[in-house]
Order: structure tokens, then C-alpha cells, then sequence
């Protein structure tokens, strides 16, 4: 067998949720359980609707039953019988049966609740959408940080490659020391360490995004969108306006608790009289020769109608247990609802501080950045000039590799808490 060569995606974060809606298993299997529904509600729907059977039968009377007939019938004597056989040898029946359900409580509810049930399926397509939507950016946004991280690794290792040639030039002309060079080594290799690590951690990170997409492994994605400090700071995080309603998983619940009122009225309903009409039409042949098939042979039809009235009496107080159990089912999903509300205020309020918070933070570790950079130069030169120690420009590149580190890691935070705040407000 032939497989296919790895295909390649270049992939901008909304063609990346694009595909996931199409590929993503989770997705696809509540796309599917969307059209179990369709199939679930036909059946529901064939509940009131005609049902006709057709039948048919041949029998072949081997042994024909005998019935005593008493022979003073036929002007025989008294107190004698004569076994007279009844029937014929070859007997076949066709016909078909009608029932119709006229009235039903329960299917009555069952075709009301349809719409309802197929619209519980689709809002749990959307649902499981969204929260794949929102790990999609989380991931993604965290691979375009990465590559920020790599960025500002690689221009470190830059810096102390020229920093480390400088040093041997220094330490050739006899200014520097042997150690001074040693030293300089050392933080480029830990630089070069990590950096490697980071490859690692992101080429896993690429891993788990191309299952969340629902793409094969072995392809290669790579991702096109960036990620700056003016993008994040872009757009205020506003709640004004917000409804409970915007949010796809309320909705959700929202037709959960209407179909739970549609279980009491189902339970309710059921103690009402049921109405149907059940019908047959048959022919049927009786032969002494296998011949039903030749014409002009003899075939009797029969017919009937049956209304059919079922009144509910006693059924042991079940049915009342029922309603009550369905009652309480429907205050559960309510209680959920508001347990939902809470937890969509909570996360508003507490992404928005968050991204608050982030943005304070990336100011500072943003200038903080610049800083750093400003003073390793300067210790550089002073070092290059001999006016500065070993000690001050290796404590300049590793203030400067902290401060680069902090800024990432706040860019990340900001990202996410403006994330976390869009799926809040139903706006992702």
C-alpha cells in the first residue's frame, strides 16, 4: 500500500480554526450526533403517522381436523356418528392492517419538542466549536510568542558570540584574563541549551495543535499570523451591552431546562385517554388442488374497523412519581442556569483584571526590555573600551535575558486573559 506524502499548511489563526471545524473529531462527532437527532425526530414523527403491514400465508393441510357428525342427520340410526372431515387441503390469505394513532398525550409532546431537541443538538455543535475555537488561539498564540522567544534567543547567542570573539582578542592582547573568556563560554552554551529546549518544547506544541486540528501529524503547518504589542493592546475590553444570551453554552442550557418542561408535560399528558384506529382488509382461498393462481378460482374477502379508547385509571401512583421526578430534574437544570450565570460573571470580571493587569505589565517589562538592552550595550562598550569589569557585562546579559523573558511571558499572559474575556462575553 501507498501512502500519501505529507501535505504542507501555511495557516492564518481563522484558517486554522476553518479547519478544525471540518476536521477536528470532537467536532465531527457533534456533527454526527446532530444528524442522529434528524433521524431520532423521524421516528418520533412516525409515531403519528399510518402504519400498514401487508400479510400473507399459505397453509397445506396434511391431515384435515374431523368433527363427529351424528348420523340420524342423514336419517341414520340414533347413538352413531359418521367422521366427517372439515376444510379443504390448500388454504391462502393476503390482506393488510391499518393503525392510526388519533390521540396521544406522549407523542403528541414528543412531535412539539422536535424543533426543540434538534435545536439542543445543533447549539451542542456550536458549543463544542467555541471551546475548540478557544484552545485553537491559546495555542496558537502561544507558538507565535515562541517564535518571539527564539527570535530574542538567537540575538542573544549573537551578542555573546561577539561578545565571546571580542573577549579572545582582549584576552590575546593580554588585557583579559583566561577566565574572562571561560565565563563568556559558559553563558553562551546555557543560551545555546535553552534554546534548544525551546525547539523542543515548541515542535511539541506543533504536535498538539495539528491534533486539535485534526491534521495528520507528519504534515507541516506553518503559522502565519503575528502577534505585537500594538495587537494586544488593541480594542478595550468593554462588557457594556453583555447579555446572558450571547453566550452559546447559556443557550444551551437554556433549551435544556424547555426540554425538561417538556418531559412534565409528556408525564402530565400521559394520563389522558389514548384514541387509535386499527383496520384489516383480507382474501383468502380454500382449494382441494394447488391451483390459486388459475383464474376464476373463488376468493372470500373480509374487513373491519376498530376504535380503539385506552382510559388510564390506576397505574399505582407511577406516572404522578414520574412528573414529580421530571419536576425535579427541571429545577436541577434551573439551578445549573444560575450556577452558569455566576460562573460567566466571575470569568468577565476576572479575565478583564487580568488583562488589565497583563497590560500594566507588559508596559513595564516592555520598557524594562529596552532598558536592559540600552545598559548591556553600554557596559559592552565600557568593557570593550577596558574601563569596564567581567563581572558587570554578565550581570548586564543576564538582566537583559530576565527582562526578555518577563516581557514574553507578559505578552502571553495579555493574550490569553483578552482571549479568556472574548469567549466571557460570547464575542470570540
Amino acid at each position: 500500500a501507498t501512502t500519501s506524502s505529507p501535505a504542507r499548511h501555511e495557516f492564518s489563526l481563522q484558517q486554522a480554526i476553518d479547519f478544525a471545524d471540518k476536521n477536528n473529531v470532537q467536532v465531527k462527532n457533534a456533527l454526527l450526533d446532530l444528524q442522529i437527532q434528524e433521524q431520532t425526530n423521524r421516528e418520533v414523527t412516525s409515531q403519528a403517522l399510518p402504519s400498514v403491514n401487508g400479510s400473507g400465508s399459505f397453509t397445506y393441510n396434511a391431515k384435515l381436523p374431523v368433527t363427529l357428525l351424528p348420523n340420524e342427520i342423514f336419517g341414520g340410526p340414533a347413538g352413531t356418528y359418521t367422521a366427517v372431515p372439515f376444510g379443504l387441503k390448500y388454504t391462502s390469505t393476503g390482506g393488510f392492517n391499518l393503525n392510526q394513532v388519533l390521540f396521544d398525550g406522549q407523542v403528541f409532546v414528543g412531535l412539539q419538542a422536535r424543533s426543540t431537541i434538534l435545536k439542543f443538538s445543533e447549539k451542542n455543535v456550536e458549543v463544542t466549536q467555541e471551546s475548540i475555537r478557544t484552545n485553537i488561539y491559546k495555542v496558537y498564540y502561544q507558538l507565535v510568542v515562541s517564535k518571539q522567544q527564539i527570535e530574542l534567543l538567537d540575538a542573544n547567542i549573537s551578542r555573546l558570540e561577539k561578545l565571546l570573539h571580542d573577549t579572545k582578542i582582549i584576552y590575546d592582547n593580554g588585557f583579559a584574563e583566561k577566565l574572562d573568556v571561560d565565563k563568556v563560554n559558559v553563558q553562551l552554551v546555557n543560551l545555546q541549551t535553552e534554546k534548544e529546549k525551546a525547539l523542543v518544547q515548541i515542535s511539541n506544541g506543533y504536535y498538539g495543535l495539528k491534533v486539535l486540528l485534526g491534521m495528520p501529524v507528519q504534515d507541516q503547518l506553518i503559522l502565519t499570523d503575528s502577534l505585537s504589542y500594538d495587537q494586544v493592546k488593541d480594542n478595550v475590553l468593554d462588557p457594556a451591552g453583555f447579555k446572558y444570551e450571547d453566550r452559546k453554552d447559556f443557550q444551551y442550557a437554556q433549551l435544556g431546562v424547555d426540554l425538561k418542561k417538556y418531559d412534565i408535560r409528556r408525564y402530565k399528558l400521559a394520563k389522558l385517554p389514548k384514541l387509535s384506529l386499527a383496520g384489516y382488509y383480507t382474501k383468502n382461498a380454500f382449494r382441494n388442488e394447488f391451483d390459486f393462481f388459475k383464474s376464476g378460482g373463488s376468493w372470500y374477502s373480509a374487513s373491519a374497523f376498530t376504535l380503539n379508547l385506552n382510559v388510564p385509571i390506576f397505574s399505582g401512583f407511577s406516572n404522578n412519581a414520574k412528573i414529580r421526578k421530571a419536576q425535579l430534574e427541571l429545577q436541577k437544570s434551573v439551578n445549573q442556569q444560575e450556577w452558569l450565570k455566576l460562573n460567566i460573571d466571575n470569568e468577565i470580571e476576572s479575565s478583564r483584571d487580568r488583562f488589565r493587569s497583563a497590560i500594566v505589565a507588559l508596559d513595564y517589562q516592555k520598557k524594562n526590555m529596552e532598558l536592559a538592552e540600552s545598559v548591556y550595550d553600554q557596559t559592552k562598550k565600557k568593557y570593550e573600551s577596558g574601563l569596564g569589569s567581567q563581572t558587570e557585562i554578565t550581570n548586564a546579559q543576564t538582566d537583559l535575558k530576565s527582562a526578555q523573558t518577563n516581557y514574553i511571558t507578559a505578552l502571553y499572559d495579555a493574550i490569553i486573559a483578552k482571549v479568556d474575556f472574548l469567549k466571557a462575553t460570547g464575542k470570540l
